[in-house]
């Protein structure tokens, strides 16, 4: 028996703690399947029998799915019901997660990531929905930082048990680990979630969500593929990007002309929301980017194991948590203090990164992995309530969904900018350092004099070759970590603006 919907104030502690429990359960279960697949991707490939090109659709198709699904939450919230919505989408993403570890073939495997993202879209939205409904104002800090370790952990705790798993047995046991906790959190659904208070249910706006889908599926096969096609000198770019101004403009036309749009753009009339759309979008660029850098740059450049690599990002999950505690007290704070505090962790870890060679320690990128995380634990909460504070409740799943979208698109934005920044930038750099391998350096003439570089010998020539790409390749990382700083620094201006005060809209 679900716990009854009531005002938050009516619930009693222990109700809070159940649905506080479940919500995130829920959550961080899908956030651990985000990024657990590219671990993977190696493995799947061999087994399947796929081209690079191939296997990247399986974490292509996933985000598109995960992207068009999003904006479809406060829709099936209003109209079915917040409660039914969560039990659905964690069912489907639970029998879609075995799917995946039981496909035989690559297609299967797609289709299976398909359903997987589009399940799993709603729950976070929904999740955040349900708990900030359900705490008083005065409470909801310290629910969104548990709740918030559930969006952020989860990405980090799937990569290092998915690839321990992987490594011991296959690359299906990363999916496999995954179906009894679901089977667990949505018997907590079942029993803890209370359903909205209010539902609205309405005709769907199909001009409005068609139009948003092919704007934002568009952008996300744009930015996936960009690198991998050259960005703007592929006509399948051009394509992609022609349609996702063409359908973005003409959703907003839309939503602005029609009394009942899929979205309604009024929200954007309260300051602190569309502050806070803007914020989260910078926020998730700099969410996941180091997790996509750091792989690379420490099994390419370093030569660290996947284990390494594993304990390295279990640093960031630690960091997170200790922020996110940290969070709670913060909480009892003015949210524009934390905000502030989170940010300067975050400009640290960046200007730390920058100082990188490839002769960097583990200790140092567990310090700046660290940072990342506690950076990233403390900002979410304050973020989270100042977002909403001013936001009725009725248009929480709705507003919470768009909230969501612009952070995994801010994501998937910033991370093909830096890795389209590196790859150039490595190229660029090698091409500068080469210049100097010729007779006239002397520190190469002292190399070869004192034997330890020979220009006579293949391999010799090999060696150097190779060690100048490394180093280009570094410069190349660097530059990414560059924008992050700079990413990071954009966040300062805009804390001044956020209003803290307990209107609600309408």
């Amino acid at each position: 028996m679900a716990i009854k919907a009531a005002a938050p104030e009516d619930y009693t502690p222990l109700q809070r703690a159940l649905i506080l429990l479940s919500a995130t359960m829920a959550t961080t279960l899908y956030a651990t399947t985000i990024l657990v697949v590219s671990v993977i991707l190696p493995q799947m490939q061999g087994s399947l029998s796929a081209t690079q090109d191939q296997i990247a659709w399986v974490v292509t198709f996933n985000i598109l799915a995960t992207a068009v699904a999003t904006p479809m939450t406060g829709w099936l919230a209003s109209t079915f019901g917040r409660r039914r919505t969560m039990i659905y989408a964690q069912a489907g993403f639970m029998f879609s997660t075995l799917a995946c570890a039981l496909a035989p073939n690559l297609e299967l495997l797609v289709i299976a990531r398909i359903f997987q993202g589009a399940f799993g879209a709603p729950l976070v939205p929904l999740a955040q929905a349900t708990i900030l409904d359900s705490f008083p104002k005065a409470k909801q800090a310290f629910a969104t930082s548990v709740f918030g370790m559930g969006v952020v952990i989860g990405p980090v705790i799937g990569p290092v048990f998915g690839g321990y798993l992987a490594d011991l047995y296959d690359w299906r046991w990363a999916f496999y680990m995954i179906v009894p906790a679901a089977a667990v959190g949505l018997a907590g659904l079942l029993l803890f979630i209370p359903d909205s208070r209010s539902r609205n249910p309405s005709k769907l706006d199909w001009t409005g969500f068609l139009t948003l889908c092919v704007a934002v599926g568009s952008l996300q096969l744009m930015l996936d593929r960009g690198n991998r096609q050259d960005w703007f000198d592929s006509l399948e770019i051009l394509i992609e990007a022609g349609l996702a101004i063409l359908a973005l403009y003409l959703f907003i036309a839309h939503s602005l002309t029609t009394s009942k749009p899929f979205l309604n753009l009024k929200h954007l009339k309260d300051r602190n929301y569309a502050l806070g759309l803007i914020f989260v979008t910078v926020y998730g660029m700099l969410n996941f980017t180091p997790m996509v850098l750091f792989p690379p740059m420490l099994q390419g450049l370093m030569g660290y194991p996947n284990q390494v690599i594993g304990e390295l990002l279990g640093a960031r999950g630690a960091g997170a948590v200790l922020g996110f505690f940290s969070a709670m007290w913060v909480g009892r704070l003015d949210p524009r203090i934390g905000l502030t505090l989170g940010c300067a962790i975050q400009c640290a870890s960046g200007v730390w990164m920058m100082t990188f060679s490839v002769d960097v320690s583990f200790v140092e990128v567990a310090i700046a992995s660290g940072l990342q995380g506690y950076s990233v634990g403390i900002l979410w909460p304050p973020l989270t309530v100042a977002t909403f504070r001013t936001i009725d409740s009725a248009y929480l799943a709705e507003t919470s969904a768009i909230f969501h979208l612009l952070r995994n698109l801010g994501s998937s934005i910033f991370i093909s900018l830096s890795v389209t920044a590196l790859v150039r930038s490595s190229s660029i750099n090698y091409g500068r350092l080469a210049e100097f391998i010729n007779p006239f350096n002397e520190n190469l003439s002292a190399a070869i004099a004192s034997g330890a570089a020979n220009i006579s010998a293949a391999d010799g020539v090999a060696r150097i070759s190779s060690g100048v790409a490394k180093q280009a390749q570094m410069l190349g990382f660097l530059d990414a970590f560059a924008l992050y700083t700079a990413a990071s620094i954009v966040m300062f201006f805009m804390i001044p603006l956020f209003r803290i005060g307990n209107r609600s809209s309408n």
